[in-house]
């Protein structure tokens, strides 16, 4: 199987990789951040995406609802297969993962045996989702839409208004009205605050 594990902690890519080489003799490709692994995904075609959550360039959800977005006309054999790898169990990570359609969501600190089953199973059609994460699933609704998100995550990551603007392209003036109607939709003092709060609840 080919796999390719996006992770930006290196010591954890490392390790990980190698017990699926090893244990379960998978050929593995490491990305250390979401923009390398979306280039990666562009330029070949893998069986399995493995990803983190949080990461430099592109969060691992961003990877999973752009691929999901590529291969609506591909048969379910075509199809690269979507598994998370986290530490962060927050709703709204969990609640938009399964709304994006990922395979599997397995916690970091599961055991390398229940990881290769889970990859098993999900490779053989089925879905995995840790026990603790689906309750979670049952979490508050992220009132955020797509753009006041990918502002306010720019903004968390210390982007100016103009940075953002340049990055989403899109005018100042829309951007500073998305930032408005986050904080007004989070009841955040200002837009530090408003990341904070939406971070800590897994909306970013």
């Amino acid at each position: 199987m080919n796999i390719l594990f996006a992770e930006d902690q290196a010591i954890l890519r490392s390790t990980l990789a190698t017990l699926l080489r090893m244990l379960g003799q998978h050929q593995v490709t490491e990305a250390e951040d979401g923009q390398q692994a979306r280039q990666l995904l562009r330029q070949h075609s893998f069986d399995l995406l493995l990803t983190d959550i949080e990461m430099p360039g592109f969060s691992g959800l961003e990877l999973v609802e752009m691929l999901q977005q590529e291969q609506q006309h591909k048969t379910e054999r075509q199809r690269c297969k979507l598994m998370i790898l986290t530490t962060f169990s927050r709703a709204g990570y969990v609640r938009r993962a399964l709304q994006a359609g990922v395979d599997g969501f397995v916690l970091k600190d599961s055991p390398a045996t229940e990881l290769l089953a889970a990859i098993d199973k999900v490779m053989a059609g089925g879905k995995v989702i840790a026990p603790e994460l689906a309750m979670l699933a049952l979490g508050q609704d992220n009132p955020l839409h797509d753009k006041e998100r990918r502002a306010l995550r720019l903004c968390s990551e210390g982007k100016s208004t103009s940075d953002i603007a340049a990055l989403l392209f899109l005018a100042e003036g829309t951007v500073r009205n998305y930032l408005s109607d986050a904080i007004n939709k989070l009841n955040a003092a200002n837009r530090v605050d408003a990341a904070r709060i939406a971070r800590q609840r897994g909306w970013l």
